[in-house]
């Protein structure tokens, strides 16, 4: 595990800008000890966007116009990244033209393998598991593509094999037509034709209703990327109870996300909502999402203001008894099992056909 050793993890740890919450130094060595073992697989990141949008920056040293970069990524033990490909219109619930939605995410993904291609010694694209682990044990980053947005998918399954093709493996089906109030009979294709190629679902931002259909038409499990538990914060973005119960019984993944409006203002807050989902949605349930990737002026939690400060957290969750057994499924375990069984369900579909 060379790339989270090679690095100090004294300076990259909490926030630089604000006070970090104190925790018990024996704690923070054990957190340091585990994500060694066990990385963070990050649900959620931005950065393609922000890049894109200013192709500038330099990920190998540390940039204050971004919360991301190589050396914040390894300070804080992250071994796989799932890289956002959402463009605005998408995320935001406008209504743009479908193919201009489809040109965006195209950009997007041709942004991302240039991001790959220009950082080989830390960043490796991943197309399942086995990348999974193979990254880690080489010391770069996992680099897994998606979701892009579901509603490039206009009636034909076309666009869905060309994404896969690309190495696109995440899809997020909120503002489709066909996932929008309902799960339509295209959209039932469409999940067969996901778990057919181990593409994952992500139900970010779906409705309850429909969020429990897309878990419970999928025979692989489905994730939500980045959120919150709704019980604590009322918030649009975060999910229900009754959509946590959902996942658990479809063996899902809800990753936490550390966004002040959806999880409140500090480090502490951001474990009340990992206790909550790992109470409803099992330890096998919960994951981590930040939703980092942003330049300044983005609300984070203090403590958690960029990657550097994943050890603080999982120091906290063990302070607040956590199995470590726990804390490495919610780090690292909890993903490789969702991308597993999504591949076993593709190898599956592959033999009925």
């Amino acid at each position: 595990m060379a790339d989270l050793q090679d690095e100090p993890h004294s300076g990259g740890i909490g926030a630089e800008d604000l006070p970090a919450p104190a925790v018990a130094v024996g704690a923070l060595d054990r957190a340091v000890a585990l994500l060694a073992v066990h990385p963070v697989a990050d649900g959620c990141n931005t950065l393609v966007r922000t890049l894109h949008q200013s192709p500038y920056h330099d990920i190998e040293t540390s940039d204050t116009g971004v919360d991301t970069d190589i050396p914040r990524l390894r300070a804080g033990g992250v071994g796989a990244q799932f890289w956002s490909l959402l463009v605005p219109s998408a995320r935001e619930g406008e209504d743009a033209p479908c193919d201009q939605v489809l040109s965006d995410t195209l950009d997007q993904i041709d942004t991302a393998l240039t991001l790959l291609r220009s950082y080989p010694d830390s960043l490796c694209l991943a197309l399942g598991a086995g990348d999974l682990a193979d990254a880690r044990n080489r010391g770069r980053i996992a680099s897994f593509l998606g979701p892009v947005p579901g509603r490039t998918l206009t009636g034909s399954l076309g666009a869905l094999r060309a994404f896969h093709a690309l190495g696109v493996r995440i899809l997020a089906p909120a503002g489709a037509s066909w996932a929008r109030d309902e799960l339509t009979a295209f959209g039932h294709e469409v999940v067969r034709e996901a778990n057919r190629l181990a593409i994952l679902l992500d139900l970010t931002g779906c409705a309850p209703a429909v969020a429990r259909r897309l878990a419970g038409a999928s025979k692989a499990p489905v994730i939500i990327s980045n959120t919150g538990a709704a019980s604590l914060n009322p918030h649009p973005g975060n999910v229900t109870d009754e959509v946590l119960a959902a996942l658990r019984e479809a063996n899902g993944l809800a990753m936490v996300t550390f966004d002040t409006a959806r999880t409140g203002d500090s480090l502490h807050a951001v474990a009340d909502h990992l206790d909550h989902v790992r109470a409803i949605a099992g330890p096998h349930g919960v994951g981590l999402g930040a939703t980092f990737g942003t330049g300044p002026g983005h609300p984070r939690p203090t403590g958690l203001t960029d990657p550097s400060g994943y050890p603080r957290l999982i120091a906290e969750l063990l302070e607040r008894g956590w199995p470590e057994s726990e804390v490495a499924q919610l780090t690292w375990g909890n993903a490789a099992r969702v991308l597993r069984d999504a591949e076993f369900t593709s190898r599956a579909a592959g033999h009925r056909r």
